[in-house]
């Protein structure tokens, strides 16, 4: 229809719509893919008054700019970035009012990698098995490339003061990288097979290269060895898993991974620790720290607390905007 509303693109590299993953796809032989950093995904929906697995999109690297055809309501996480709307800068973690028509540039900072822009209502696009998600192994997915036109499910009255032109409420919720980056594992399950030079991986600082995509990144540093001999079984592995090939650099596997692999698993990525990785950048410094499943899962669970209070509190604050409109003051 022609009067549906749109986000009309201008400038974006490396822009993609995505959503939380394809849950369905591993038990077809598809990798889940989805937002690399998936805590970010799901508080910029909360931030938008959206359920957590709706559309959005994903920035990488470079930003984008756009303008809506109609009033909508955004909200930009993930990387440290100052999103501006018509060159005025608004906070990022906060949900935004924009007007249809006006310009809104995010921009990607050296802090991290990726940045979650999303519109509430999310964006009607192409699903695969329920998923948004793009597979590049089999071509499938909605990139946001300049002068697109992505359709969107509905728009929105703006939420701002009249008088100042900003948004009604604010939450807070930037995120400081931690320097150096430290990411939480649980030992993998060829992780006794290494014997003592699994603690290599603890005592070692390790640097992330150029080669970073949806499958995946090479850290370069020491690569425990295992002393027994003979060749791995391809088998199914999990997201976030490291692996140990041949050479001087680990693989960490993230969310474009393949469901099988040969290589040694000599440990994974707690959930968080995933979130962290989907926001490294090439030469950044990390290093990985041993934790145990109760504290892996007490911090996805405090987590998941958070985003909950905040899409109550957001929800609570759009309700509470519909019943008492803003006036224009006399």
């Amino acid at each position: 229809m022609a009067d549906r509303p749109r986000l009309i693109v201008d400038a974006a590299r490396a822009c993609v719509v995505t959503d939380l993953g394809r849950t369905a796809g591993p038990a077809r032989g598809l990798a889940v893919n989805g937002a690399l950093d998936q805590f970010a995904a799901r508080t910029a929906n909360a931030l938008a008054g959206n359920p957590p697995t709706d559309p959005l999109l994903e920035a990488t690297g470079f930003g984008l700019t756009f303008r809506p055809t109609h009033d909508v309501l955004v909200a930009v996480t993930g990387a440290p970035a100052v999103p501006s709307i018509d060159g005025r800068p608004h906070p990022a973690w906060s949900p935004l009012s924009v007007r249809a028509g006006q310009t809104v540039h995010v921009g990607v900072s050296d802090a991290g990698l990726r940045a979650y822009v999303a519109v509430h209502g999310g964006f009607a696009v192409p699903r695969l098995l329920g998923s948004v998600a793009p597979d590049t192994m089999i071509g499938f997915g909605t990139e946001a490339v300049a002068g697109i036109e992505l359709p969107l499910l509905r728009s929105h009255p703006p939420l701002v003061n009249p008088v100042f032109g900003t948004t009604v409420f604010h939450f807070g919720l930037p995120r400081e990288p931690r320097v150096p980056t430290v990411l939480d594992v649980l030992d993998g399950p060829d992780a006794r097979e290494f014997g003592t030079a699994l603690e290599m991986l603890f005592t070692s600082r390790y640097s992330v290269t150029p080669r970073i995509n949806h499958v995946g990144l090479r850290v370069a540093g020491p690569v425990p060895q295992r002393p027994v001999s003979g060749e791995v079984l391809s088998r199914g592995v999990p997201v976030g898993a490291i692996e140990a090939p041949a050479g001087d650099e680990l693989l960490v596997l993230l969310r474009g991974r393949g469901i099988t692999a040969g290589y040694p698993v000599l440990a994974v990525l707690t959930s968080a620790a995933q979130d962290v990785a989907g926001q490294l950048r090439p030469g950044q410094r990390i290093r990985f720290r041993r934790t145990t499943a109760a504290a892996a899962t007490a911090t996805h669970l405090e987590r998941r607390r958070l985003l909950d209070r905040i899409a109550a509190r957001a929800q609570s604050a759009f309700a509470a905007h519909v019943r008492t409109p803003v006036t224009k003051g006399r």
